[in-house]
């Protein structure tokens, strides 16, 4: 019976998915009728010649990057509760996203005390994204040192959160020192944008996505045993360090390379994982991983429909917007703690 409820949720999620796309795609400063979008899809042309041009040169890639995104912070939510056993782990409980911030911070704070040649290179979009993943790749590296010398999962936890004060604390000191131009310049970045992304940007999230979701399917066994603890994991011939290292790689790989090119994106890593066990009432991660996929890629599609402001001039940053859908569900969250399905 379970099954049968399941599938027919499956479905319901997947055709949720494509109605959010569509309409995320349809709705905007210009509306662009359904009929024409289908068209252009499907190989023909929008009936305006400039519909076409918002269509593939705006609205398609941004989508396109909002369920990359969704998907990629939701597994990698699911992943660090799961290992940690803690229903409030994020994306960035190990400091991944402030060291991609701090790498960013680098360039465009600290970019005026740079050779011209190598801050003319950095301040460029794939500039910001290489200092973005040489950031996360570093406090990826230190985590990944700790946890060869701690074999306590709660420690590593606490070294990842220290990591990100840490520098959280630099980013703090470069802003302090920085003109008015850069300071403005790195708030909208840390504001997350699913827009501007050019096809080739979005073919290497794709690639980073999907190895990063690769390696979390093969979690997914592990993942089932670590509900109940690391020594039942291990009484069940799971590896568990080497489980924990691949966990690791796979959030450093989807926080790390999401952040890269979309900034730092709050709440949907965090608040996802847990609509999905509310909704199929289930703590199998074998059902779970894929209502995550799902559930993070139509949950960020709304968000960035709401944040286009439809009939209107403005886009609202997309942070912003996950923010205030997602405070109010991690603080009903905690009100229900008890309920938590971990």
């Amino acid at each position: 019976m379970n099954n049968k409820k399941h599938t027919i949720y499956f479905i319901g999620l997947f055709l949720l998915l494509v109605i959010c796309f569509l309409l995320n795609i349809s709705l905007g400063s210009v509306n662009i009728p359904m009929e024409d979008i289908v068209s252009s899809l499907s190989g023909g042309q929008a009936s305006k010649n400039s519909w076409e041009i918002i269509l593939w040169n705006y609205r398609f890639p941004k989508a396109f990057v909002a369920i990359l995104v969704g998907m990629g912070l939701s597994v990698s939510g699911l992943l660090m509760q799961t290992l940690f056993r803690n229903p409030l782990a994020g994306p960035d409980v190990l400091g991944l996203s402030s060291g991609a911030s701090l790498g960013v911070a680098f360039v465009i704070l600290g970019s005026s005390f740079a050779p011209t040649f190598l801050s003319q290179f950095f301040l460029s979009s794939y500039g910001m994204v290489l200092a973005s993943c040489l950031g996360s790749s570093l406090v990826l590296l230190a985590v990944l040192a700790v946890s060869q010398q701690i074999r306590d999962t709660m420690a590593i936890l606490i070294v990842g959160l220290m990591f990100g004060s840490f520098t959280n604390a630099i980013i703090g000191v470069l802003t302090y020192f920085s003109a008015a131009e850069e300071l403005q310049k790195f708030t909208f970045w840390s504001l997350g944008s699913l827009g501007n992304q050019s096809w080739t940007n979005i073919l290497i999230l794709a690639i980073c996505c999907f190895i990063g979701l690769l390696l979390s399917a093969f979690c997914i066994k592990p993942l089932n045993a670590l509900l109940l603890g690391e020594k039942y994991a291990k009484s069940l011939g799971i590896n568990f360090k080497k489980t924990r290292l691949l966990i690791i790689i796979a959030t450093s790989i989807l926080a790390g390379s999401i952040t890269a090119f979309a900034g730092p994106i709050a709440f949907i890593g965090l608040a996802v994982p847990h609509i999905a066990k509310m909704i199929f009432q289930t703590s199998s991660h074998s059902i779970l991983f894929w209502s995550t996929l799902l559930l993070g890629a139509i949950i960020l599609l709304i968000c960035d429909t709401v944040a286009q402001m439809p009939g209107s001039d403005f886009t609202l940053p997309i942070n912003a917007i996950t923010s205030i859908i997602g405070a109010p569900i991690v603080v009903w969250l905690l009100v229900r703690k008890r309920k938590f399905m971990m």
